[in-house]
């Protein structure tokens, strides 16, 4: 990794669910001359047509566009994470890679924060905004153990609080505000004075960051050494999962997952589950009425009565707690 920089200081910003209405007032309240290059990590689905960057240049005082592979960063403008590539940082020039998603996502939260933590250290700010689930947690602790600040949204200010809350109690953040009052906070941090130190080496956030700017497919590193098996499998392909940290995994192939992650991918798992289950006794029960009124009247035919009875039965159970489900995944921003 490239050495600190020291006259460049990055803001790195990662939001959710409800992210777009939190990053216009975010870039709204951004002073003009901002001495700080800005990146932008919206999740979005990999093969969605991504407007951010457009909305962005008209909300605020600072342009606003799309990430390019190899640009420098510059002071006072915003770069927006395209879909299905990670936004990174590697010698003060923006890295845009395909490596493994993390929670799913690529782009990620947590890469990108990791990714300006090693280059920054203490001249990196992260912006944690409204989202779901704890995505940014690991990234923020990243930046705070290099010697940088933390920001995130108050939770009260955000339209999905749970993202900026598992991070506030996770004990990873230094400031709460308002997403419209981050660029006057960062105003404050600007005018400070840092004392330049040399950072060492982190042999626990560089592998992982190797991992996110590997090559898509790479098999160019080795998981293994990262930490002991979990016993859990990994929800985008199957493998085993590595326990890197508390709460921190990553299969053989580098998928990355926090406990929260993981845990909601097992909900959708089940989910699916049942909604084959639900298939499977409704044809069962259309089946055996089928046999049934095709049979005279006996034994047999009453045994297939019953047998449809009895799926009918079941389904109703499943649909129940299907609809429990559904309503639990709409509360919770799912």
């Amino acid at each position: 990794m490239a050495t600190e920089n020291s006259t460049l200081n990055v803001v790195a910003v990662g939001a959710s669910a409800g992210g777009v209405e939190a990053l216009t007032h975010f870039v709204a309240g951004l002073p003009p001359g901002l001495p700080y290059a800005v990146l932008v990590v919206l999740h979005v689905p990999a093969g969605a047509p991504s407007v951010l960057a457009r909305i962005l240049d008209r909300k605020g005082p600072l342009p606003a566009a799309p990430a390019i592979d190899g640009a420098p960063l510059e002071p006072g403008t915003i770069r927006v994470a395209v879909p299905n590539q990670h936004l990174l940082v590697y010698d003060h020039r923006i890295a845009l890679s395909a490596g493994p998603t993390e929670n799913g996502h690529r782009p990620a939260i947590n890469s990108l924060f990791r990714s300006v933590a090693l280059s920054l250290g203490q001249r990196a700010v992260c912006v944690l905004l409204s989202g779901v689930l704890d995505d940014g947690t690991l990234g923020c602790a990243a930046i705070r153990s290099r010697g940088g600040t933390t920001i995130a949204q108050s939770p009260g200010d955000a339209l999905f609080p749970a993202m900026p809350l598992n991070a506030i109690q996770a004990g990873v953040v230094d400031h709460q505000v308002a997403a419209a009052e981050v660029g006057g906070l960062l105003k404050q941090l600007a005018d400070r004075v840092l004392e330049e130190r040399q950072m060492k080496p982190d042999a626990r956030i560089e592998p992982e960051n190797r991992i996110a700017m590997a090559r898509q497919f790479s098999t160019e590193f080795d998981t293994e050494a990262l930490g002991a098996p979990s016993g859990c499998t990994c929800p985008d392909c199957n493998g085993s999962l590595i326990g890197v940290s508390e709460g921190n995994y990553r299969c053989h192939v580098g998928h990355a997952w926090t406990a929260n992650a993981l845990l909601r991918a097992r909900d959708h798992e089940i989910e699916g589950a049942m909604w084959v289950a639900m298939r499977s006794l409704q044809e069962k029960a259309k089946l055996s009425r089928r046999l049934a009124d095709q049979l005279s009247p006996g034994t047999l035919g009453e045994r297939y009565r019953a047998i449809a009875d009895e799926a009918e039965r079941a389904m109703s159970v499943l649909g129940t707690r299907l609809s429990e489900v559904y309503t639990k995944h709409l509360e919770s921003g799912g």
